[in-house]
């Protein structure tokens, strides 16, 4: 093997040459991580019938590919490792047709996904300029997934694993960087993180149409998208685009054009919203990769579907890990940030439903975990850019659960109430210190109701560890209770665990009527 090891290769790693038929996808290339301990596949494409060797770590492993020239191998787990190696992938009997991957690491790979907050960028990001010119970690290495929607499964794409530097992970995901970027320090082992997030996506778009079709809650908008695929027609939108645009510029070449210029229409049929599309176009290329888990920022599209997203966020989480095909691997995702204007009275709020569904899921799966940033939002932006309380958040799910090391991670949620008098006692699970209210003494963003269910603001009382009292003199007769139950609520109750404090999770102890459930 060692003949093999001295062929030409381009700056990639990767040799090429003329009429070279055997290759992999995107996600192996020079420079990626494997995870350690783990069996992690390695496939791609060759002459039909070839028998191909890979050789990696001192080991060598041989495969045969199928009559369309498909093959895979399976490395043994590995320990970790930041001793660059090469990997060698060849057709045995033509040995010109050889692939060489150099640099490659052992360590823990993490796939961060999800829309645009996932997808918000280190120079986009608090402190961007000290995140970038820090930024030096030859042992973190990072690759991107493109922006492909697609219905017809993808085997590859356009992206290359590169080394954390300056120039590197400036554009890089903000939340996944500063993830990774702790974890290599604090396990002191080489870290490799996958972004394939899109900004806007919805949650549908991350499924396959059959499990969808299987799922009632996703019915109204699975709908609607075959009903909008019977009749639309980009080619008929791009026509009358051009038509727009040519009589915009005869009007401004007579002095008559108002305004701007009609803008291009979007092809929705490759967009981020349909169906499937980003499951075939973004995940698929990379399934099957080895990885520790992911992490997700997702919701703010299908806040209008809050109800919905309680049965199509972990049928998505499900159906990831049985397409993956390596057991439940950790998922930790954020809830949505604080969001829009403040209101004046308690009331409805999708944003709010959206994150009651996001918690719901933590009991409807295994392995999961959930970081809230009910206090990291900003008001007038979609896009807070504080990424390092988030990525802070996530991290301590992973270091809890994955890494053994006893940190507070879990968010206090609500466990039970008990109406007493005019006054109802609530209880809370996951209360690793005391309860505790942040900026003033008594809790805010407690509202509660009687019999008319119609919800005013409360007063609220800390009483022990992980209790609280909440009353409102106009109620005697209290029924329910309502916490940071708003768009962009202002709440203050935290688990106080030493220095570390971590805000308790928005919940409701009713369930009425859901005003979303049809959209």
């Amino acid at each position: 093997m060692k003949k093999l090891a001295t062929l030409s290769v381009f700056t990639l790693g990767i040799v090429s040459f003329l009429g070279a038929k055997i290759s992999t996808p995107a996600i192996f290339g020079s420079n990626m991580v494997l995870q350690r301990g783990h069996a992690c596949p390695v496939w791609g494409w060759a002459d039909p019938n070839a028998s191909v060797t890979l050789s990696f770590a001192g080991k060598d492993y041989n495969a045969k590919a199928d009559e369309s020239g498909n093959w895979r191998i399976t490395l043994l787990p590995m320990k970790a490792s930041s001793e660059p190696r090469d990997m060698v992938i060849a057709e045995t009997k033509k040995l010109t047709k050889s692939l060489l991957f150099k640099n490659v690491l052992v360590g823990e790979v993490w796939l961060c996904s999800g829309q645009s907050n996932m997808k918000w960028s280190i120079d986009r990001s608090d402190d961007a300029d000290l995140e970038t010119l820090s930024g030096n970690y030859p042992n973190l290495r990072l690759i991107t997934v493109p922006n492909i929607g697609s219905q017809e499964p993808q085997k590859n794409f356009d992206g290359s694993w590169q080394e954390a530097s300056p120039s590197t992970v400036s554009s890089f995901s903000a939340v996944g960087y500063l993830f990774g970027k702790r974890l290599h320090n604090i396990l002191g082992v080489p870290v490799g993180l996958i972004n394939n997030a899109w900004g806007g996506s919805a949650c549908e778009a991350w499924i396959p149409r059959e499990k969808l079709r299987a799922n009632p809650l996703s019915q109204s908008y699975l709908k609607m998208w075959e009903d909008k695929e019977k009749t639309y027609s980009y080619e008929a939108l791009y026509n009358s685009y051009e038509e727009k645009l040519a009589q915009w510029k005869s009007n401004q070449a007579s002095g008559t054009a108002r305004g701007r210029p009609p803008k291009k229409p979007r092809n929705d049929m490759t967009g981020q919203h349909r169906p499937a599309n980003l499951y075939n176009g973004v995940l698929y290329p990379i399934m099957g990769y080895g990885i520790r888990g992911a992490i997700w920022y997702q919701g703010e599209s299908n806040a209008g579907r809050g109800y919905a997203y309680r049965e199509t966020f972990p049928l998505m989480i499900q159906s990831w890990r049985q397409a993956w095909g390596q057991g439940d691997f950790p998922f930790y995702w954020v809830q949505l940030a604080d969001f829009r204007n403040e209101v004046t009275e308690p009331g409805h709020s999708e944003w709010a439903e959206l994150r009651e569904s996001q918690t719901l899921s933590l009991d409807k799966l295994k392995n999961v975990g959930e970081a809230v940033i009910i206090d990291a939002g900003e008001g007038r932006d979609i896009h807070p850019r504080n990424k390092q309380i988030v990525a802070n958040r996530l991290l301590r799910h992973a270091l809890a659960r994955d890494y053994g090391h006893p940190i507070p991670h879990q968010s206090p949620r609500y466990q039970s109430m008990e109406i007493k008098g005019d006054k109802i006692l609530l209880s809370f699970k996951s209360v690793d210190g005391s309860l505790y209210s942040f900026d003033t003494r008594s809790p805010t963003g407690f509202s509660i109701c009687g019999s008319d269910q119609k919800f005013i603001w409360a007063e609220a009382k800390i009483v022990g560890k992980d209790k609280v009292e909440v009353w409102a003199n106009s109620v005697p007769s209290p029924i329910a209770v309502r916490y940071a139950w708003s768009d962009n609520p202002i709440c203050n109750l935290y688990d106080k665990i030493g220095a570390v404090t971590l805000p308790v999770t928005p919940f409701r102890t009713d369930d009425f009527a859901l005003t979303t459930l049809g959209k």
